[in-house]
């Protein structure tokens, strides 16, 4: 009588823990149903969210142009340094320089009032200038504060990265062939000036910023700052020679105003 008692309350505590087992594999299998209908629609809420977000943003482009006749730029002399000339082509001025229909190259465009109360975090993506065939590429770079600039010395020869700005600390560095350098900087600054005290005609810029609506121009002299807020701006145009001009524009959403800029020397 006992060992029958004894197996039908082994048979009791077996069935009990089976129950349990398949109770707590039910309960997983609603968890993960659970939790691929949180990523589903949380993935979609963000996506429209992200749609919804570029639909109500706007952006501002236009053309930077000179008007006259652009100095013409003048070779320069790098035979102090032979390995500056290996695989390189001829190093010329860049002063001012402009393309046959008047197009200008190398003007920051950027905003320079309308953004206050906003903060922008850096991109993760660095910038890259490179020194090749001793000049700076780009001859002007544009950046946000805190934002990685990768220094590269694609030359056969040693280089020294010397920025000098007003509004951020001053560095002073050898580069060798093929090492890494990077720099940061803090604070906004259009544009700081940067120069090479090995080789005295390398010189370019560096235009620092606290948002991330900011354009290079190329040789094109075209521009875009996308994504913008809807709002009223102050439009800047910088050049290292010709100096600034700047225009106010109201954007709304979905709207793209064309701008142009005219410098003259």
């Amino acid at each position: 009588m006992t060992d029958e008692m004894e197996r039908v309350d082994s048979q009791s505590k077996t069935g009990q823990k089976l129950m349990r087992i398949k109770d707590m594999k039910t309960r997983c299998v609603w968890l993960a149903v659970v939790a691929i209908f949180v990523t589903l629609t949380c993935g979609r809420w963000l996506t429209d969210a992200a749609a919804a977000d570029t639909s109500s943003s706007a952006s501002v482009t236009g053309m930077v142009k000179f008007d006259g006749i652009p100095p013409k730029a003048s070779r320069i002399d790098t035979s102090s340094d032979p390995n500056c000339k290996s695989g390189a082509a001829t190093v010329m001025t860049e002063d001012v320089v402009a393309g046959a229909n008047g197009s200008l190259e190398n003007v920051v465009v950027f905003v320079a009032d309308g953004l206050e109360g906003r903060t922008f975090q850096p991109p993760a993506q660095p910038a890259v200038l490179e020194q090749k065939g001793c000049s700076y590429r780009p001859h002007v770079v544009a950046i946000q504060a805190n934002q990685k600039l990768n220094v590269v010395n694609s030359d056969a020869t040693t280089h020294n990265i010397h920025p000098m700005p007003a509004n951020n600390r001053e560095s002073n560095m050898i580069q060798p062939p093929g090492v890494p350098l990077d720099l940061t900087f803090a604070r906004e600054e259009i544009a700081i000036p940067v120069k090479c005290n090995v080789h005295p005609w390398m010189r370019g810029y560096i235009a620092v910023f606290k948002h991330p609506y900011f354009a290079v121009t190329g040789k094109d002299g075209g521009f875009e700052l996308k994504d913008l807020p809807p709002g009223t701006y102050t439009i800047t145009a910088w050049h290292g020679k010709l100096g600034t001009q700047s225009q106010k524009v109201t954007v709304s959403a979905g709207q793209s105003p064309k701008l142009e800029f005219v410098f003259k020397q």
